[in-house]
């Protein structure tokens, strides 16, 4: 089995804390297989920490939690900036466009001045065919939300819809890296897609 943190933010983010160099060691000595860097708008230290990832021996996924007009979103497997402020379905359909999935972060989730899509967008969303292609995940389980609430909701959303949940820190620390982490079979980024489009 592999292990992942799909959503973790550096000092590329206005709130991060972490170095490059920092999160990819805790990453290693914590066992995590893939990592996904999301800073908040922002790609440019996922595509840094991609080159960086071989001298650690963990695996990159290149990404973005982008705000969208309806919340925040997760765009994996991507290496272009995509605009903030899009609507959720304009924001899917462009990181579609440029290859990648989407997982909605902490939905449904308040406090701390979260922006996160409440169920009503994300069913909304998933009635077009190529949205709900590409937005293939929830993250059922937010390590560091204040609102603990929200990770029991999302599960029943993600159950009651049958798409891929995901188990993330959300770390904008050291510290809280894998606090949340997603089990899949394989060890691979390829595997790890694999298991979310398979639910």
């Amino acid at each position: 089995m592999g292990l992942a943190d799909l959503h973790l933010h550096t000092i590329y983010s206005y709130d991060g804390t972490a170095t490059l160099p920092a999160v990819l060691t805790r990453a290693k000595q914590l066992g995590l297989d893939v990592i996904a860097v999301t800073d908040h708008d922002e790609i440019a230290g996922a595509l840094k920490a991609m080159k960086l990832a071989s001298f650690y021996g963990v695996e990159v996924i290149p990404g973005i939690e982008i705000t969208t007009a309806d919340g925040d979103l997760l765009a994996l497997f991507i290496t272009e900036k995509v605009d903030a402020g899009l609507s959720l379905v304009e924001t899917v359909l462009r990181v579609r466009e440029l290859g990648g999935v989407c997982v909605a972060p902490h939905p449904m989730a308040g406090g701390m001045g979260m922006k996160s899509l409440n169920a009503y967008s994300i069913l909304k969303a998933l009635r077009n065919p190529e949205v709900a292609d590409t937005l293939i995940g929830i993250e059922a389980y937010n390590a560091t939300a204040i609102d603990k609430m929200s990770n029991h909701y999302a599960r029943i959303l993600a159950s009651k819809i049958k798409i891929a949940q995901t188990g993330n820190s959300d770390a904008h620390i050291v510290e809280t890296i894998g606090f949340g982490a997603t089990e899949f079979d394989g060890k691979s980024a390829e595997d790890l897609l694999s298991a979310l489009r398979n639910g």
